[in-house]
């Protein structure tokens, strides 16, 4: 189908208007300018033929490649349907720098006619442009033929019934029918005047006039819709957004302070990091982040009972290709992968040859299509010359392409063709072997070809092919040659005729050994390649007979089997080595004598072979996509000079060798390119010389083409002492794909340029000691990042630094946590690290209770930044006030830790029942003896019925060393025992009473002891002192105690010993004992000595404690020292 194109623009042509603006892209403006060359024509199309719109974009001027995009309507990407029916095409002119873009509708149906519209951006330059698509019904083909017009009625045959000339009437035209676009008739009526109203009746067919009038009538009376009150804009019809880019929707309300719903799909949306509501006056938006296909739904915006509704459609991002295809040279037979990687796991690609699309209809059994995540693989399973082309991949976002280079497969000999020396009647077999098994040849005599009869077989098995003359005559003697089919190849080998003479005269000649010394004097030389066979036939002449003795060096060779033999004749002498090896190479000579004298020969037998491997095969440097490799020569070259070299290279964890030359190559270094960035790649070599081919080297070590890392950043000195300097660092801001080995640390005198290297290995950390520096000196410094391409641009301190301790006060670095009492059970660990800072080294002591430490139950370790205490196994001697010292010369600072190693406390003491009455008992007992080095917090008390003997919990937590038992059960006994508790828990042994208590039972007489008061007054006494406390200044405080007495005692709380009055900064609480005090927001003035004094009629007790108040900001502080 003809191509619809427009006649390019001449001149300044006028700009093609912008496109629509779609509600939610983005607003940012560009400048319209023309940038078509060409722009895509309208056309009209046949329906079901293909169709396609071409338009060219002029780069010269623009920054940066132009982005195309085709649209249909206003907002419908195109670039998202690409397929079958929609296929899209790119190509660049580098001449001319312009890009033709190419749009192809395939099999054109009724549902792709209308406007369409190709916008071109780059950075702040745009433009477009409309075209539409009109697609016309398909014309029916009338009969061209007239002879098929004539027909027989009938069944019976071509020559039965009479002739039908129905066939040749004319056919009337079938009037097609005209698609007319649907009117409405009722919006015409109500705007045209009513002496209209009779024309327009005729015109659209109307019959029942009255009732058009009634019902124009009724419509009339209709009352418009009223202006939304809710609302000052509406929602958009409809928004589009990229996926995975964010769209806002926005209406204006009239009521500012109105609350709004936001529906999808008429579900509620709530709120959250994918949906954010935003209300700035009237306005109310919608911001939906990171869109995705399930965001393409309808929503709809309600204030009370008003509604406005929208639609988002989401547009998917199109395929790109992220690994592009690599070209193959391969050979005739082999196996060819096409790889590619697209950005998309379910991605469809299409591949094309030279233009022809290839597929799994067209392709056959030669072409395999394979899907691997995002890898598709085109495979050609065995290479021909047919395949030579340029292979391309598409998809609807991008294309690569490659080429196939496919060369002669080298045919190479195993085994040559022997000569053959041969009787009459005897057998003569040539036999050649080569490296295909498929290779057919012809066998020729003199040029003439060989044709298999009685005596003469031609055999092929495998690789191996054979002539065999049976009964041989002298007309069989010649030069026979076998030429395989296809390659440039011939093997040739002579077979002579041994004619046996019978000479009757007796005679006596001097033996002569028949040898062609012309060459190179008595030393002639016999070339044969390693594991072939060798065949030296020597004439001697002599009567009589002579002896012949073949020697090697100085030992005869005597063997007339194996592998080394020597074959004797009348007057032929052989010498045969199967398989000829590298020993086997050497002097030789051949001495024969009869009475009538002796003849000598000496012969060089000179094994050669293919070459060793080449040696050290390793990459020198590398560079962004490409390697330089060297090697050494073989250290043996098979006794022939190498000719060159032959290279391949393959990716890491590939099996796949792809050769780099088909040449040879002379040099012993060479620049391997076309590689992709990142990618470990392995190389290995074969050596040529006049035999053939090597053994593949070892494989080099794996490299990576990559270009070397940027500097690294932010380089800084972290320490200086007299002969050192620490340095740091942070990692290049450009690392590449090769990331980094490590980093070179060198450093120079100030003014000088002699830059000399710190570290021998480079290091991975990010900082590094630099030592052996001279005292007093200026230097520099400067740090390289290192990766398999070698060393980065250097970052250099900008000034020098001058190699000089740096004097700091000592300071010890308290942890928050051990500011206050350490609280530590009996057989616990501790381990104390305590920090601190100081040049240089400071001298660090620990004291316990003011007494240098014991070393024997705990032990200390000091660091140069911090000093640790430990115990493996706490004992309670080990509680007390530890003090560490950190001094420089005259400077001292010191750090108290307190230390309380605790355990469970032991059983209370004297616990007996102090009185018994109806059913309640009275208990009283002692504090234990051992509190386990803390406070008692109270006791738990147990009883136990003596008839069944079980304990019963009655109290937990009992405060007071006495307490009443109540409920019993008369006339049973009981037994009471008591547990003390502290901080650890409850103590392991009770404390029981001896004595029982027996509940008596009613109706017996009981006369109470006469009622004695009890008196309970007491004067003051505080049951839980006040205990020194730390607190960070602004953050609220409090200290508490407990106190007892009766009468009720008066608080007083002091602060410096001055009585706190009706301070609003101060809150004063009493509840059933506890007194507590609250400090607000202390600041560092409020630090000092707080006391509590408890006074009544019988005395007064007082407690007090430390209050240290510290600055907020000093963590900050010392941080930035």
């Amino acid at each position: 189908m003809p191509e619809p194109q427009t006649p390019e623009t001449k001149g300044d042509a006028p700009a093609a208007p912008p496109a629509d603006h779609v509600p939610g892209e983005d607003s940012q403006t560009s400048e319209l300018t023309g940038l078509f060359v060409l722009k895509p024509a309208s056309a009209a199309v046949t329906k079901g033929k293909d169709a396609t719109f071409v338009a060219k974009v002029d780069s010269s001027t623009l920054p940066r490649k132009p982005i195309l995009k085709w649209l249909k309507g206003k907002w419908l990407d195109l670039g998202s349907k690409a397929g079958k029916h929609l296929q899209f095409k790119e190509t660049y002119d580098r001449n001319s720098k312009v890009y033709t873009y190419e749009m192809s509708i395939v099999k054109v149906v009724d549902g792709d006619a209308g406007g369409y519209r190709c916008e071109v951006t780059s950075k702040d330059k745009c433009d477009s442009c409309t075209f539409d698509v009109s697609v016309d019904a398909v014309q029916e083909e009338q009969q061209d033929n007239i002879l098929e017009a004539f027909k027989r009625s009938g069944d019976a045959g071509e020559d039965a019934g009479d002739l039908d000339f129905s066939a040749l009437l004319k056919k009337r035209e079938k009037k097609r029918e005209e698609v007319k676009e649907e009117v409405d008739v009722w919006e015409i009526l109500k705007a045209a005047k009513p002496c209209d109203y009779e024309k327009i009746a005729i015109e659209y067919g109307i019959t029942d006039l009255r009732g058009m009038l009634k019902r124009l009538k009724a419509m009339r009376k209709e009352v418009e819709p009223k202006k939304s009150d809710a609302f000052l804009r509406k929602l958009d019809p409809a928004y589009s957004a990229d996926k995975g880019k964010k769209i806002q929707l926005a209406v204006e309300v009239a009521d500012p302070d109105v609350q709004v719903k936001w529906f999808k799909n008429g579900q509620e949306i709530k709120p959250s990091a994918k949906f954010l509501f935003e209300s700035v006056g009237n306005k109310r938006k919608l911001t939906i982040n990171k869109c995705n296909l399930p965001d393409d739904a309808a929503y709809e915006c309600v204030v009370g009972e008003e509604k406005c509704f929208t639609e988002l459609f989401v547009k998917e991002p199109p395929i790109t290709i992220t690994k592009l295809l690599d070209d193959v040279h391969t050979v005739v037979g082999e196996k060819v992968e096409f790889e590619v990687e697209v950005s998309e796991d379910g991605a469809n690609v299409r591949w094309m040859k030279d233009g022809v699309e290839l597929n799994r209809e067209t392709a056959g059994s030669k072409y395999r299509f394979k899907k691997d995540g995002k890898k598709r693989i085109l495979i050609i399973n065995e290479a021909t010359k047919e395949d030579i082309g340029i292979y391309h991949v598409f998809t609807n976002g991008g294309e690569s392409e490659a080429e196939l280079e496919v060369e002669d497969k080298e045919l190479q000999v195993l085994q040559n063709v022997a000569d053959l020396t041969v009787k009459s009647a005897e057998q003569a077999v040539f036999k050649c072997e080569v490296s295909d098994e498929k290779v057919t040849g012809k066998w020729f005599k003199h040029g003439v070809e060989v044709q298999p009869g009685d005596r003469i077989k031609i055999t092929h098995v495998g690789r191996t092919h054979k002539l065999t003359i049976d009964e041989v005559k002298p007309s069989d003697a010649g030069d026979y040659t076998f030429v395989p089919d296809g390659h440039a190849l011939s093997l040739s080998a002579k077979l002579n005729f041994l004619e046996i003479k019978i000479d009757y005269v007796p005679r006596q000649d001097p033996p002569k050994i028949h040898l062609d010394t012309s060459g190179a004097g008595n030393k002639n030389a016999i070339t044969v390649v390693a594991g072939n066979k060798l065949r030296f036939d020597l004439e001697i002449t002599g009567e009589p007979a002579p002896t012949v003795c073949w020697m090697k060096g100085d030992n005869a060779v005597a063997e007339s089997e194996g592998r080394v033999r020597v074959e004797a004749r009348k007057t032929l002498s052989s010498f045969v080595i199967e398989g000829a090896e590298k020993a086997d190479e050497g002097f030789y000579s051949i001495a024969v004598s009869n009475p009538a004298g002796q003849d000598r020969a000496d012969l060089f037998i000179k094994v050669v072979d293919v070459p060793d491997p080449p040696d050290n095969v390793k990459c020198t440097s590398v560079g962004e996509d490409s390697a330089m490799i060297a090697w050494e020569p073989p250290a043996f070259d098979g006794g022939v000079p190498v000719k060159g070299y032959l290279m391949e290279r393959k990716k890491v964890g590939s099996s796949r060798w792809t050769k780099l030359n088909f040449d040879v190559y002379e040099s012993t270094a060479y620049e391997a390119r076309k590689m992709i960035e990142g990618v470990l790649y392995e190389m290995r070599v074969f050596a040529v010389n006049g035999v053939g081919l090597s053994q593949p080297s070892t494989n080099s070590k794996p490299f990576m083409p990559i270009a070397p890392t940027g500097e690294p950043t932010r380089l800084m000195v972290d320490d200086v002492t007299d002969t050192t300097c620490a340095l740091k660092w942070r990692p290049p801001e450009k690392i590449g794909a090769g990331g980094i080995d490590g980093y070179i640390i060198e450093y120079c005198k100030e003014g000088g340029d002699e830059w000399v290297q710190a570290n021998e290995a480079p290091v991975e950390r990010n900082q590094y000691r630099v030592k052996g520096l001279p005292v007093g000196e200026k230097m520099l410094f400067r740090v390289m990042a290192v990766n398999i391409a070698g060393r980065s641009p250097p970052a250099t301190l900008a000034q020098a630094v001058t190699v000089r301790e740096i004097v700091e006060r000592p300071k010890i670095r308290l942890p928050r946590h051990l500011r206050t009492k350490l609280i530590s059970l009996v057989g616990e660990k501790v381990n104390l690290v305590i920090p601190f800072q100081g040049k240089p080294r400071p001298v660090v002591t620990w004291l316990k209770d003011g007494i240098p430490l014991d070393g024997k139950t705990v032990g200390t370790r000091t660091g140069d930044l911090d000093s640790i205490l430990f115990i493996r196994s706490a004992e309670r001697t080990h509680s007390g006030k530890y003090t560490l010292s950190v001094q420089i010369e005259d400077t001292l600072d010191t750090a108290d830790i307190h230390i309380q190693i605790v355990e469970k406390p032991g059983p209370p003491l004297q616990v007996h029942v102090a009185e018994v009455w109806g059913f309640n008992v009275a208990l009283e007992w002692k504090p234990p003896k051992d509190d386990g080095n803390c406070e008692i917090i109270g006791y738990t008390i147990q009883k136990a019925d003596m008839k069944a003997k079980e304990w019963f919990t009655v109290y937990e937590h009992n405060r007071r060393p006495s307490c009443t038992v109540s409920d019993l059960i008369m006339g049973n006994e009981y037994s009471f025992r008591v547990f003390s508790e502290n901080i650890c828990g409850l103590g392991d042994e009770p404390g029981v009473g001896k004595k029982t208590a027996v509940i008596m039972k009613t109706g017996l007489s009981y006369n109470p002891p006469p009622f004695k008061e009890k008196d309970i007054s007491s004067s003051p006494k505080f049951t839980a002192p006040l205990v020194d406390r730390s607190v960070v200044a602004g953050y609220a405080a409090a200290i508490s105690c407990a106190v007892r007495g009766y009468p009720k005692p008066k608080i007083v709380w002091m602060k410096n010993n001055m009585i706190i009055g009706e301070d609003p900064k101060y809150l004063m609480l009493n509840k059933q004992g506890v007194l507590t005090l609250n400090i607000r927001k202390p600041s560092r003035f409020d630090g000092g000595k707080y006391s509590c004094r408890a006074t009544n009629d019988l005395g007064e007790d007082k407690v007090e404690c430390k209050l240290e108040v510290r600055a907020a900001q000093e963590k900050g502080a010392e941080a930035k020292k």
